[in-house]
């Protein structure tokens, strides 16, 4: 098959500005290579490059990161045809970049096309400079000074943003070696101020996610900064911005995959920009429910799906003793599986329960409680029925499924929400059957729902001291009297016991050891495990008393079964999702129903 290259469209593309059309415009090129750039150094997200020919001669281009998954399963290899759809040109390091933003797959021959040649270096028409590179040259006049605390007239800003639109460098294109730069984006997220105390001070910051074509970046101001900036940056408007501090990404905080982040400072430029079509409102990279067994946990991903079940509004006490409203949403998508997300504080409290819209979620936390479970937190935002094709593919799509269609085997989440859900005593299995079906043998975990009486509590080892932060509860370990959290960098002049729970359980059929945590400790014993700790130092009698009344309690289990190898031994263990007292109208109902079944008869 032959195949139709835009031929001279390297050439154009070589020395196009910044707002040229060609950059724009569709061209059909073949890529000759893929190299993934310097990867000892390129952090925890990829980056790669290409050769682009057009059958006379080739190009270098950077992918775009989010066209980073075209790379790895192989859609774009050695000699694959591409039309390039959308793209953006800067100078980096006195060197002419362009980023791919777009394209699609033609075709995938097993040749070159042509004999492309290397196209000769010309003279850079672009300024430069001995201290720091610069953007491409504006054909307008610079800009005066801007003073910190003041804001220009309308005229004057009119101005200053035309300059500012012909000397843009994509976020992409950042790093710490750039010194003058302008970057002209959309603010997709704004945090709420914080409040930071520590050993070297007390102060305040907040946070904003930018957005152009060419990818996200977190920006962050911190105590002065967040009077001047904090008011002027609005969620979903776009703004020049130029004179902040390229850093190295704190990925502990970020939920993006730039390697870098900005830091505002006192002498940062920020101009609204009212010319703000070509920067996109928001992006999403939906990952299938299907596949959020294979996001690790702690990590961060967008998804979107129908809210099936919504659990109404449940109070917690956090560690600081601070009362926090919850809200767990049941969602499903077309991979025909389900998990529960959490809600948090006033987004639990706002949020309409009286529908089953499409939700857009961005940058939610991967749990591992139950299986997969996700939660909001503070850089993640929700989108109601967003107006992007997904949400009208998933709505299509639920809307013509048949009445009743149940999502209950593809749950990923085994815990429910607090006020019901999780169990079904139809769909219980004995614990003989977990065994012989080798559940958790294979390299995904499994989920199953059991019935089955508490016969012995291991005494040893019952809990462990964890970290007082909300949603941390890692283990600290006693420093010189502190308690010293590694994940929250903090000390705390005490922990929070938190249950470690092991239990033999027993049914009509076998017997198998379960693990917990925290929640199944509560509800076996019914009272913290700070609580259970200081009876056992003052009254080992007592605490050997309330371990025997909690035996011979039966109750239904939701479990998860995951082959785990500790000193060269592999065996299944089966964690508690979910443990939840007898439903005795339930189990009424389905001896009942038993009755009417051929084997009754």
């Amino acid at each position: 098959m032959s195949h139709q290259l835009s031929v001279g469209s390297c050439l154009r593309l070589h020395s196009a500005a910044a707002d040229d059309v060609l950059l724009n415009a569709p061209h059909i090129l073949q890529v000759l290579s893929t190299k993934k750039v310097n990867p000892s150094a390129t952090g925890p997200v990829d980056r790669f490059r290409i050769i682009l020919s057009d059958g006379t001669h080739f190009i270098q281009a950077m992918l775009a990161t989010q066209l980073n998954s075209m790379i790895q399963d192989e859609s774009i290899r050695r000699y694959t045809i591409v039309c390039v759809e959308k793209m953006t040109s800067n100078y980096v390091q006195e060197k002419h970049l362009i980023i791919v933003l777009s394209l699609r797959v033609i075709d995938h021959p097993t040749e070159r096309i042509g004999d492309p040649k290397q196209i000769p270096d010309a003279p850079s028409s672009k300024p430069t400079s001995s201290v720091a590179p610069q953007p491409v040259a504006s054909a307008a006049p610079s800009r005066p000074p801007q003073q910190p605390q003041t804001r220009p007239a309308p005229a004057q800003q009119l101005a200053s943003n035309n300059s500012r639109a012909n000397s843009v460098y994509p976020i992409e294109a950042l790093s710490p070696y750039q010194n003058n730069w302008t970057i002209k984006a959309r603010v997709t997220q704004k945090s709420e101020i914080k409040h930071w105390s520590n050993q070297r001070g007390e102060g305040r910051l907040f946070s904003v996610t930018l957005m152009d074509e060419s990818g996200e970046i977190k920006a962050t101001g911190f105590n002065t900064v967040v009077d001047e900036f904090y008011d002027r940056l609005e969620a979903g408007k776009v703004y020049y911005i130029s004179k902040a501090r390229v850093n190295l990404a704190k990925k502990k905080f970020s939920n993006l995959s730039n390697d870098y982040e900005l830091s505002l400072e006192r002498n940062t430029e920020i101009e609204e920009c009212h010319e703000a079509s070509s920067v996109p409102s928001i992006r999403f990279n939906f990952v299938p429910l299907g596949d959020l067994e294979q996001i690790p946990k702690d990590s961060t991903c967008d998804v979107i799906g129908i809210v099936k079940e919504c659990s109404s509004v449940a109070e917690i006490t956090t560690k600081q003793n601070r009362p926090l409203q919850k809200r767990d949403l049941t969602l499903v998508d077309k991979s025909g599986y389900s998990v529960r997300l959490t809600l948090w504080g006033k987004q639990a409290e706002d949020y309409d329960a009286t529908e089953s819209p499409v939700i857009a979620f961005k940058g939610v936390k991967v749990g591992d409680w139950g299986g997969r479970s996700l939660s909001m937190f503070s850089s993640s935002t929700m989108h109601v029925n967003p107006d992007i094709e997904e949400c009208f593919a998933l709505r299509a799509w639920y809307d013509n499924l048949e009445p009743g269609h149940s999502f209950s085997l593809h749950t990923l989440s085994g815990v429910g929400s607090s006020t019901g859900g999780g169990f079904k005593s139809s769909e219980a299995m004995s614990l003989q059957d977990v065994k012989k079906l080798q559940l958790g043998m294979h390299d995904k975990t499994d989920f199953f729902s059991t019935k089955a009486t508490i016969v012995h509590i291991k005494s040893e080892n019952l809990w462990y001291p964890g970290c007082p932060v909300p949603n941390c509860s890692k283990k600290v370990v006693d420093d010189n009297g502190n308690w010293r959290c590694e994940r929250c960098n903090q000390s705390f002049s005490k922990p929070e016991y938190r249950y470690n729970i092991s239990l033999a359980v027993s049914d009509w059929s076998s017997q198998s050891w379960l693990q917990g945590f925290n929640d199944v400790g509560l509800a076996i014993f019914g009272m913290p495990a700070d609580d259970l700790v200081q009876i056992k130092e003052t009254d080992e009698a007592r605490f050997h008393a309330i371990l025997h009344k909690a035996n011979h309690h039966t109750f239904n289990f939701v479990c998860r079964a995951k082959q785990d190898t500790y000193q060269d031994q592999t065996r299944v263990r089966y964690g508690i999702s979910r443990i939840l007292p007898l439903d005795h109208k339930e189990e009424l109902k389905l001896l009942l129903d038993m009755l009417d079944t051929p084997w009754a008869k």
